[in-house]
């Protein structure tokens, strides 16, 4: 091969890596700022209802890959302010629902949260970096296996989650600072009353409404 046959050779390898380089990185660069385009209209929907997040909730749905948390179909509307279809006729939460509860919950650093209802995983994952233990119970078996290797990763390694009726709680990590419960109930589980600590925060949708219960 003669010398300007060798660079050319090494510029189509150059320009193929070039090439290779920008269609891998160009998603997640794209990705980032859907986030934050997710992020602004949060901002929107609280204040058009009286409301502000806080901003550490904020700052941590902006770094949590939503994309991550739902079926392959479903990831091009990841940032879409709106639930998603996760399989057995659940739902990812709307991003907005998942900012206001973590926000009613008032994570506090050192404190361990209980979420019922741990679904794609997204919520637990947003809870991950604000407290210092997440427990999760799922009782669809086959979205909590799920969840739990999407979780099974660095940087969400203080979630732990079980498949198991949410209704009892999990006694033996109780009592809890904080319990947020994912799903519509008809009435507050006295279990989980009992499992919350002095002064603990409990968020559950009772009956249709979000309300905060203490």
């Amino acid at each position: 091969m003669s010398a300007l046959a060798q660079c050319r050779a090494l510029l189509a390898a150059f320009l193929a890596s070039v090439a290779a380089f920008v269609s891998t990185s160009a998603p997640a660069q794209d990705r980032a700022a859907e986030r934050a385009a997710m992020i602004e209209t949060i901002k929107g929907h609280a204040r058009s209802g009286g409301h502000s997040i806080d901003p550490a909730v904020l700052k941590t749905m902006g770094t949590v890959p939503r994309d991550r948390f739902v079926p392959e179909a479903q990831r091009g509307a990841a940032y879409h302010d709106r639930p998603l279809p996760i399989g057995h006729g659940q739902t990812i939460s709307q991003p907005f629902i998942v900012a206001l509860m973590t926000d009613l919950i008032n994570v506090r650093p050192g404190d361990t949260v209980l979420e019922i209802g741990t679904g794609s995983g997204y919520q637990a994952a947003v809870l991950s970096p604000l407290a210092a233990k997440v427990y999760s119970i799922e009782i669809i078996p086959e979205l909590g296996k799920r969840a739990a290797a999407r979780l099974a990763v660095p940087g969400f390694d203080n979630v732990e989650v079980k498949v198991d009726d949410g209704y009892y709680g999990w006694p033996e990590h109780a009592p809890f600072d904080g319990i947020v419960v994912t799903a519509a109930a008809s009435h507050i589980p006295p279990p989980l009353v009992e499992q919350l600590a002095e002064g603990g925060r409990m968020v559950i949708p009772v009956g249709g409404p979000f309300a905060t219960q203490f």
